[in-house]
């Protein structure tokens, strides 16, 4: 085994023990001479560093319409199959609608007479009976006039003696009977106005909107008939064929637009709690594609009862229908971002049974001494140190482990990869 193959602490004790046999051999007293430790480094440097989730997420279309009849009937016609381009209103297919449009026209013909019933009541009925009541009022308005004249001349004729007390009581009682008639007429008059024309326009016109919201109840009958879409897309199911029975509630089609895309990942509540809404994302599709760019669209409140994990949607622009909903794609988040961060490689940290982190710093004089540090977020194989480094520190990337305090160390550049047989 080659010697810089051995661990550190081996290769320090090799020496030591070599350094003892060889003032044993010569017999005199001599200072061993300070044994050297080849590790590798690393320079700690101030660069932007990013706080990345990575996790998988299933693609879906960010629109999508699942297309309902809401009447049961034979489908008479397609005009679109799958994987037909669609835009918002055009009509998909037409059922059968031979017995709606029959009464469509039924229900036209019960509102077109609602419409003359009302004109009639309103223009020509209820004009009319106001004006009898009127012609009423006059006539017995003249009446009463009439006989309280002729009650107030014999009384006069019954006070100078001239006619008997009969005569003027029978002129008395018609005089008050014509009074009566006319405040029955002017009552009659009033409440025609009043009341009897507000119930005679409210009843014309109840009739009438009963009318025409059969009318109009058969027309969207009618209506739901053609099929239109919702939505600009593409067709992407439809399970009939022209002569089969559409059945309301059953789906008949549906449209999808992939222009847009959601990934929807599940990660846990550690992360969702770094992540907000409009976070820059990055989706990786995989099997050479390239990488597109998203943003984090909605992080759920809540957990998922069933793997206690937080739902993120991240949404993207698929303008060329690259990313097929329903696959599996890579997505990565950016958290947080430290654009002036201290950063070594996460092979220089050591972590102590109790959790706490160091590294081993090289000094001047080529002394690897521990320093206690405190760490930041992780990129990749990189980690920010919050406290204990500065810039330009060099720091124990490989051989840190089990290497004492205060050792003296020699610097040696990582080997260079191998190259395979085929290169």
């Amino acid at each position: 085994m080659e010697w810089r193959a051995l661990p550190g602490r081996i290769r320090v004790f090799l020496m030591l023990v070599g350094s003892v046999v060889y003032a044993g051999c010569s017999g005199k007293e001599a200072s061993p001479p300070e044994p050297v430790v080849t590790v590798q480094s690393a320079t700690v440097e101030r660069k932007a560093i990013q706080d990345v989730i990575s996790t998988e997420a299933i693609l879906y279309a960010q629109s999508e319409a699942s297309i309902v009849p809401k009447i049961s009937a034979p489908v008479e016609k397609f005009f679109v199959n799958r994987g037909s381009h669609v835009r918002a209103g055009q009509l998909l297919a037409r059922l059968e609608n031979r017995d709606l449009q029959a009464a469509v026209q039924q229900a036209k013909g019960a509102y077109e007479q609602a419409e003359a019933a009302y004109a009639t009541n309103t223009e020509v009925n209820l004009p009319a009976d106001v004006q009898s009541a009127e012609l009423n009022v006059k006539e017995t308005r003249q009446s009463m006039e009439a006989n309280r004249l002729v009650y107030e001349s014999r009384l006069k004729l019954f006070q100078s003696g001239a006619i008997s007390r009969n005569l003027l009581e029978q002129a008395h009682v018609t005089y008050i009977q014509s009074n009566n008639q006319y405040e029955i007429a002017v009552a009659r008059l009033n409440g025609l106005k009043k009341v009897g024309q507000s119930a005679a326009l409210k009843t014309a016109a109840g009739q009438l909107a009963s009318a025409q919201g059969q009318y109009n109840a058969a027309l969207a009958n009618l209506q739901y008939s053609e099929i239109r879409s919702p939505i600009t897309g593409v067709v992407t199911d439809r399970p009939l064929f022209e002569g089969q029975m559409a059945t309301a509630g059953t789906p008949l089609m549906i449209v999808m637009d992939p222009s847009r895309v959601t990934a929807r990942a599940y990660v846990t509540p550690q992360e969702a709690a770094l992540l907000h809404v409009g976070d820059p994302a990055t989706l990786l599709p995989g099997e050479g594609q390239p990488e597109v760019s998203a943003k984090v669209l909605i992080v759920s409140p809540a957990l998922d009862p069933n793997s206690t994990t937080v739902q993120v949607w991240v949404e993207a622009a698929n303008p060329k229908a690259r990313l097929k909903p329903g696959s599996t794609v890579g997505v990565r988040i950016v958290a947080k971002t430290v654009k002036d961060a201290l950063i070594v490689p996460n092979a220089a940290i050591l972590t102590a049974p109790d959790g706490s982190t160091s590294v081993m710093v090289i000094d001047k004089d080529q002394h690897a001494h521990q320093t206690a540090v405190k760490t930041g977020i992780r990129e990749g194989e990189l980690l920010q140190i919050v406290s204990g480094l500065h810039a330009g520190d060099h720091v124990v990337t490989q051989g840190a482990y089990g290497l004492p305090d205060g050792a003296k160390v020699q610097v040696s550049e990582p080997a260079a990869p191998k190259r395979s047989e085929s290169e």
